[in-house]
């Protein structure tokens, strides 16, 4: 036998809600990530879209001497010879259109507006695959750049503190980051905590970030990890310093900062409205020991611990 509901003594919740105002939050996107790489690099405007990167020639040499008083010997006669074909750096772009139809910016752009939450979930898109480009890119990309002198394995499989610091000695002229994988500085961390050394944090953009010889290690998750295994970078930065380099493309119409720029393109016959969105950025290695690569790093490796340190 059915039993008939009891009545409602007040205003329910469905109904309520009818009258009440939801509290909206922008659209998120799990993709986007701090791309602390590109923060971090220094970037040189390419007003000509071309990065013309001179060398001396390597059989170079200045002769010098160092006199003696009252000593009239003859100075020696030299000059620093270049590179007769330098390397020059293209500018490449990632692009995209974002497509909005007139009637629904129209409609519906509040609290927010449709055509700004469009363009600006694009843009992060494009900045990511940016920074990937940065180290993978089979031009200019930073990791197929690597001097085959600069590359070296781990000891053991484990990022260990004896790995890293042999990464220091190729990269000893004022080095700037390491860069590595969050799961590859996880198992840095163990194994350094493992020998009594626990790395040291410093606040890096307002966020924590562990170090190793004062030498910050940043995450990026465009380092890949294949078969539970990675590579872990250090670079030196900035053109004074002949390091690493972002390049990209100043004073363009549309300008929004470091080569970004959006462009209207106008409106359908279906009443679609368009926007161009542009990046162009290359990157440089001045100088081969500005970056040294670690290869063959191992992420899945954890130590037994007695129960009195668990404790």
């Amino acid at each position: 036998m059915a039993t008939t509901a009891e009545p409602h003594l007040a205003l329910g919740d469905v109904a309520a809600r009818q009258l009440a105002n939801a509290q909206k939050t922008a659209p998120t996107m799990l993709s986007i990530s701090p791309r602390w790489l590109v923060h971090l690099l220094p970037w040189v405007g390419v007003e000509a879209g071309i990065y013309r990167l001179n060398k001396v020639r390597d059989e170079s040499r200045v002769l010098t001497a160092c006199s003696q008083r009252e000593d009239e010997r003859e100075l020696p006669e030299t000059f620093v010879d270049y590179d007769e074909d330098p390397r020059e750096y293209y500018l490449s772009s990632v692009t995209t259109v974002v497509d909005v139809h007139t009637r629904v910016s129209d409609l519906y752009s509040h609290p927010y507006d449709q055509i700004k939450e469009q363009l600006r979930l694009a843009i992060e898109t494009i900045k990511e695959r940016q920074e990937s480009e940065l180290l993978h890119n089979r031009d200019y990309g930073i990791l197929t750049n690597v001097a085959s002198g600069q590359k070296i394995k781990t000891l053991g499989g484990p990022p260990t503190p004896d790995d890293l610091d042999e990464l220091i000695t190729l990269v000893w002229k004022e080095p700037a980051f390491f860069l590595a994988h969050p799961s590859a500085i996880a198992a840095f961390g163990r194994e350094a905590t493992r020998r009594g050394v626990p790395p040291a944090t410093v606040s890096l953009f307002g966020s924590p970030v562990i170090t190793w010889r004062g030498i910050p290690i940043v995450p990026s998750n465009k380092l890949e990890v294949k078969g539970n295994k990675t590579q872990i970078l250090l670079m030196r930065t900035g053109e004074s310093r002949q390091g690493v380099v972002g390049l990209y493309q100043p004073g363009s119409s549309g300008d929004q900062g470091l080569g970004l720029s959006v462009k209207f393109m106008g409106i359908s016959r279906k009443a679609i409205s368009s926007y161009l969105i542009s990046l162009y950025c290359s990157a440089a290695i001045l100088t081969d020991d500005a970056v040294a690569v670690l290869e063959n790093v191992e992420i899945n490796k954890y130590h037994q611990y007695d129960h009195a340190y668990r404790k």
